[in-house]
């Protein structure tokens, strides 16, 4: 009974640990900071905008989510949806900003001990 209460308690806490970092990229989205969502970001990410959609470094893609931001004031983010497997976890919301609703996906992927983000659009 102890080891099943043991196993269960560190199957929580490894569960918690998980998803912090998908948290952390929701509040940072919902506050348009692209600083904070950027300490997530994998080596490479796909950003796709109602103009424009690529790969970017991790500092090319800073300033692509900044800029974003920055034409974008960010008002709220509303989660519609969201779900998980074994290693990877996606969202779909509603960001609304100064220049209308954008349909935003976010997608992180676990690689080695962090949960990294890999793919976020913005769809007018």
């Amino acid at each position: 009974m102890k080891k099943t209460l043991l196993t269960l308690g560190i199957f929580i806490l490894f569960s918690a640990f998980r998803v912090q970092p998908f948290e952390d990229v929701i509040r940072a989205i919902r506050s348009g900071d692209a600083a904070q969502v950027s300490q997530y970001f994998d080596n490479t990410l796909e950003i796709s905008l109602p103009d424009k959609s690529s790969s970017y470094n991790r500092n090319q893609a800073q300033q692509v989510l900044q800029d974003f931001f920055s034409s974008n004031a960010v008002r709220d983010f509303e989660i519609l949806h969201t779900s998980e497997n074994a290693d990877a976890k996606y969202c779909i919301g509603n960001l609304k900003t100064s220049n209308g609703t954008f349909r935003t996906t976010i997608f992180m992927k676990q690689k080695g001990n962090r949960t990294l983000l890999q793919e976020i659009r913005f769809e007018k």
